[in-house]
């Protein structure tokens, strides 16, 4: 299948950001041409009736996993599209720990392509900073950024870029490229034969601890860099509250510095391995709940810029194992908007309009997109995803678009449904089901 080609719809009955009475927005040629009460559909227009649903900009992810060229058995450019379009997603960043390694151009364009042809989101290819996330030699950041997926992130996620001085360069590097490096903060010293989050669980289960200094030495150390070369860095999935004060230090000193942080490390804390389950092992580590309410509040105060998925999908062998050899990572792209639903909206920590920031117009920004993430009006782009604020399903594994099934969510009820989402005015994904 091609990309989505240009498309009309009409969409009735939709709150946008929540607000005010229900309206209709009419879509031609996949933009937003009409908003209004009782529009008209266009000649050969399709059709939603949102039924009070909630219309927010598509949803950007800034960290996903696709697992494809390598690893075709636990993910797909296909499968993870369709994941992603069900959960009201839009764009997705595919981060470059592939086999091959995404540290050229063939690979980050291939990627590009393949996600243009299945159409179902906007599949931007991460490159990564190093030749094979091996940390010793910078990748051909300027090839990849060239080519024609014209990549604008760069990250060795899942490894940490831990020497100084060649994250350094990267960043210097980058800023003459103007493109962004996210680390994945983790000083690997401190981690050897690490499984779990440093605390008093770890120590009684018996499992080796992760100490939060860990990330916070490199965000620190990376803010610093960022502030010399005079660019911009990005924290991938910030997991304590050290993390948070460190980003409000390096903000209050004028350095360029960005955050996100995944759904799980809103909700879940290391209060779950206490069954030893390795669907809860995860890079980073579910912290304490402490935590979890500093990661809330950052987000809700800005200091943490966005929600990203980190969607790490891993075959049954592979989570099906002792905890300690247990690759870590879980599912995310289906549930990231209830749960940020139910951490910040039903907290009141944050308001529609605050969920369309930290998950749709923040992440795009943080990036240079400007057909995504953009404001619901007369002549943006048509990227939304209508949102049933009060209807809940329980996550079935088996259910779930991905390939694979390392969900922690498994029978948990979640407090919103993601109804449609619409790329560029074509139908994505409809009640449930991708529709190409």
């Amino acid at each position: 299948m091609s990309a989505p080609t240009s498309g009309s719809v009409l969409i009735t009955d939709v709150r946008p950001y929540g607000e005010g009475e229900p309206i209709d927005v009419v879509v031609v040629d996949g933009t937003i041409n009409e908003i209004g009460s009782e529009l008209s559909a266009p000649a050969g227009a399709d059709r939603i009736d949102g039924g009070g649903a909630i219309l927010l900009p598509g949803l950007v992810d800034l960290h996903t996993h696709l697992r494809e060229p390598g690893r075709e058995d636990t993910e797909t450019i296909r499968t993870g599209s369709a994941a992603a379009a069900l959960g009201g997603y839009t764009a997705v960043f595919a981060m470059a720990n592939t086999d091959p390694v995404a540290d050229n151009s063939t690979v980050t364009d291939n990627v590009w392509r393949t996600g243009r042809d299945i159409g179902l989101v906007d599949v931007y290819p991460v490159g990564a900073v190093t030749v094979g996330l091996a940390g010793k030699q910078l990748a051909e950041m300027g090839m990849m950024a060239a080519g024609v997926a014209g990549v604008r992130m760069f990250s060795d996620d899942g490894k940490c870029v831990d020497d100084p001085l060649l994250m350094r360069r990267a960043l210097e590097y980058a800023k003459s490229l103007d493109v962004l490096i996210a680390q994945h903060a983790e000083e690997p010293r401190l981690t050897v034969g690490a499984v779990a989050h440093e605390g008093p669980n770890a120590a009684r289960l018996g499992l080796a601890g992760w100490p939060r200094a860990a990330e916070e030495s490199i965000v620190i150390r990376d803010a610093l860099l960022a502030r010399d070369a005079g660019t911009r860095v990005h924290i991938c999935h910030a997991s304590t509250e050290g993390t948070v004060e460190l980003l409000r230090w390096a903000r209050a000193q004028g350095i360029a510095i960005s955050a996100e942080v995944t759904p799980h490390h809103l909700l879940l804390d290391d209060s779950r391995l206490a069954t030893y389950d390795p669907v809860n092992k995860v890079n980073p580590p579910l912290r304490e709940a402490r935590d979890n309410i500093a990661l809330r509040q950052a987000l809700a105060d800005g200091v943490i810029d966005c929600v990203a998925t980190d969607h790490a999908p891993h075959a049954a062998q592979e989570k099906a194992c002792e905890f300690g050899q247990a690759r870590p990572g879980m599912l995310g792209l289906q549930t990231a908007l209830p749960i940020v639903v139910e951490t910040m909206v039903a907290t009141g920590l944050l308001d529609w309009r605050g969920v369309a920031k930290v998950m749709s117009e923040r992440p795009a920004q943080i990036v240079g997109l400007t057909d995504q993430g953009r404001p619901i009006e007369v002549g943006e782009p048509a990227n939304l995803t209508l949102i049933d604020p009060d209807t809940s399903w329980v996550v079935d594994p088996d259910g779930l678009a991905s390939l694979s099934r390392n969900t922690p969510y498994e029978s948990m009820t979640m407090p919103a449904t993601v109804t449609a989402t619409v790329l560029r005015g074509v139908v994505t994904a409809r009640d449930g089901e991708v529709t190409r």
